[in-house]
Formats: structure tokens, sequence, C-alpha cells
């Protein structure tokens, strides 16, 4: 069945038709693969992102204590609500 496929296919000149399939599937993944990883348009992490270390600024003052506590939770925190925690940079 399949040679005579191949029979017509090469009788009418749609050989090509046969080779577009695997052809157009290596062209899908070369494009995918070249968007997704950007080979040409990577950096040397170590040389471009340098930075000169400075010295530690601060100090040991105590802000606040609290003991003997029964509570889970934190006053005020906004694990649940994202929005307010996440903001867009502008």
């Amino acid at each position: 069945m399949i040679a005579d496929i191949l029979a017509q296919a090469s009788d009418d000149g749609g050989l090509w038709l046969l080779a577009a399939g695997p052809a157009g599937g290596v062209a899908t993944y070369w494009a995918f693969y070249r968007y997704y990883r950007n080979t040409d348009k990577s950096h040397d992490f170590e040389r471009d992102t340098i930075i000169e270390a400075q010295p530690v600024q601060g100090g040991e003052e105590q802000i606040d204590h609290i003991a003997r506590t029964r509570s889970s939770g934190i006053d005020g925190d906004n694990g649940e609500d994202y929005r307010k925690r996440v903001q867009r940079v502008r």
C-alpha cells in the first residue's frame, strides 16, 4: 500500500509533500529551541555581573520583643492578598 502511494507521488511529482511533514517538524523544533534557549543572546554571568563589595552598614538596636505568644500568625500579614504584596515595576 505504501509502495503504491510512493509510486503515485513520484509520478505526480508530489514526493515533496511526503518530505514536508518531517521538514516542518524539524523547522518547528528548531524555531522553538532558538526562541527559548536564546543561545546567541546569552551573556557570561561571572563577567557581566561583577559588583564591588561594600562594607556592611547597620546597627544592633532591638526593635521589639514578643514573648510567650500563642498566636501562630502575624498581625497585618499580607500572605494571602498578593495584589498588595506585589507591585508593578514602572
